[in-house]
């Protein structure tokens, strides 16, 4: 074998972050590929390196550092960076994705140090076929795009989103098995109407305003075309794309590729399985449905993806009509609860949309506040998913309190300081006995002398799960039947131990051991509707925990081609 060439390989080994291994190449293979002197002489294993970075980063009180020093790791070791935050995901998914990144994606720019994914911008246009190419591997499963219009809940923030689709697709990896290089986050860049954006000498993306309506339906459908051009079978998850696009580019997609929306989808399956997971803790069984009466705050898509959500469960779990599922469901948005207007009265609603229609209410009056709703409709279920931080007020959780002792309550929303409450409020004003759970994590309360641990309605729950299932089929589609089943799975996951605690959802350290179930279960339902690609292995739990990567050193044997 050839020396010059061996070290040559060697070399781009120790700089290709998904092959360095750091201070933990065995001598062997320093010897075998001319690294002996290239990397420092004392040998350190994964779990002795794990312990070096895990030391530093106790010493970093502040989450944006500290996710510097991650995504550093992460640019150098990728081995490191995910075993490190398998091992310790409770402590680090909240840096690497939320609430952290919402922070990251509003400082990109400024923080910017090495590129990571694709952009597609309008400079590309007619270019996207030749672009794709540009992508250094063959095989992409996993593809997580946004256009920055709607970032959690911090509006526009155009292409300083890509923190997003980096965030998600290293929660993949971890929860989800998913081998990093096979995932590709993705951001469209398609103008921006962040007005402080626009005047940033730092900002990274172009400088003109958002192209919307048919032009930016065509820039879409050309980057889709491009992407299954070269990779037919790979998953497209959507992100933080505005409600006026989010629903409508998924409608438009969904029965011809395999594409999915975390914001309505993931979002509706989680809070669906949040639900389930509170009758259990309730002691009530998902027959409890039928009598629960559900307010949701928040009309847009992901306010409509839980509502539908929570509507498929109830017809496919309990045969309901679908109208009847639908009258159980009563959603607030910006111009109060969407329901009959008053006579003589002018709603100051502009309209009520298609998506919203099935749960426009004619049994009580439009433009009620929540605090109204509330006492007129006496709920059992509380939904937030607002973005307004603090809505849920003292008045309104009282007054629900009344009339259910053991009120369900999930202010789903994103970033921490638009959770519709905090969980210390919430337990306060309910004695204690509000089933809880937030989109942004909480720490645990003391109160009358019982300590409560709030449950995070993670999305992380159930799209990496999903994301295993269809890759590894090589699924044509997603059907909402299969996320109901992933919904379903992820009730049945919570242990005794959890429940007894009141949680609605299994601890976040379990991720993997979770997902798999869901895998699981989503992929036997995927092949009952004919929608998996590959044959049926013999046992569906054990070929996709084979499937699974897992971050461990490989070794690196290399045999000269002849």
């Amino acid at each position: 074998m050839d020396p010059v060439l061996v070290h040559e390989k060697g070399i781009q080994l120790l700089h290709n972050p998904l092959n360095n291994k750091g201070t933990a190449w065995p001598f062997a293979e320093r010897d075998r590929l001319g690294l002996r002197g290239l990397v420092p002489p004392n040998y350190a294993s994964l779990k002795e390196q794990q312990q070096r970075v895990l030391s530093r980063l106790s010493k970093i009180s502040d989450p944006i550092e500290k996710f510097s020093m991650l995504s550093a790791l992460q640019d150098r070791n990728e081995t490191l960076f995910y075993s490190l935050i398998k091992e310790h995901t409770k402590e680090f998914a909240p840096i690497i994705y939320t609430p952290t990144v919402g922070e990251v994606c509003k400082n990109f720019s400024a923080l910017f140090r090495r590129a990571r994914g694709m952009y597609f911008s309008l400079q590309d246009l007619q270019q996207m076929n030749a672009m794709v190419y540009n992508w250094p591997e063959d095989q992409v499963e996993v593809i997580v795009v946004t256009d920055g219009s709607r970032i959690l809940g911090l509006g526009d923030l155009g292409v300083q989103g890509m923190g997003i689709p980096i965030g998600k697709t290293a929660l993949y990896v971890v929860g989800g098995g998913i081998n990093p290089k096979k995932t590709m986050p993705v951001c469209l860049d398609v103008g921006t109407n962040n007005e402080s954006l626009l005047n940033d000498p730092l900002y990274l993306g172009l400088r003109q305003k958002r192209i919307t309506g048919q032009p930016f339906m065509e820039f879409v459908d050309e980057f889709i075309e491009a992407i299954y051009y070269r990779w037919p079978n790979a998953l497209v998850q959507f992100e933080d794309f505005s409600n006026n696009n989010a629903l409508p580019l998924l409608e438009k997609y969904r029965k011809k590729y395999l594409v999915f929306n975390d914001d309505i989808q993931g979002t509706g399956a989680v809070a669906a399985a949040g639900l389930l997971g509170a009758l259990r803790v309730r002691g009530d069984s998902i027959e409890a449905l039928r009598k629960e009466r559900i307010v949701i705050v928040g009309a847009g898509s992901a306010g409509i993806g839980v509502a539908n959500s929570i509507s498929y469960t109830m017809v496919q779990e309990l045969n309901i009509p679908p109208h009847e599922a639908f009258e159980k469901i009563y959603m607030v948005d910006m111009y109060g609860l969407i329901g009959r207007p008053a006579e003589g009265r002018v709603s100051k609603r502009p309209e009520v949309s298609f998506a919203q229609r099935p749960y426009l209410r004619n049994d009580i009056q439009d433009g009620l506040t929540l605090e109204e709703t509330i006492a007129q409709v006496k709920p059992t279920i509380l939904l937030g998913l607002s973005g307004q931080g603090g809505i849920f007020s003292e008045e309104a959780i009282k007054t629900m309190y009344k009339y259910a002792p053991k009120p369900i309550i999930f202010p789903m929303s994103n970033p921490t300081r638009n959770s519709e409450c905090t969980a210390e409020d919430c337990y306060k004003w309910t004695e204690g006995n509000a089933i809880f759970a937030s989109g942004s994590p909480f720490d645990p309360v003391t109160i009358n002398g019982i300590t409560k641990f709030p449950s995070q309605a993670n999305n992380m729950f159930i799209f990496p799960g999903i994301g295993l299932a269809v890759t590894a089929i090589n699924a044509k589609r997603l059907s909402y039947g299969m996320l109901n089943k992933a919904a379903i799975a992820l009730s049945h996951s919570l242990t005794k131990q959890e429940m007894d605690i009141g949680q609605v959802y299994p601890d976040i350290n379990r991720i993997r051991q979770v997902s798999l179930e869901i895998a699981t279960t989503v992929a036997q339902h995927a092949y009952n509707l004919g929608l998996a690609s590959l044959p049926k292995p013999r046992n569906i739990h054990t070929f996709l925990e084979d499937e699974m990567w897992d971050p461990v050193y490989a070794d690196q044997i290399y045999v000269r081609k002849r």
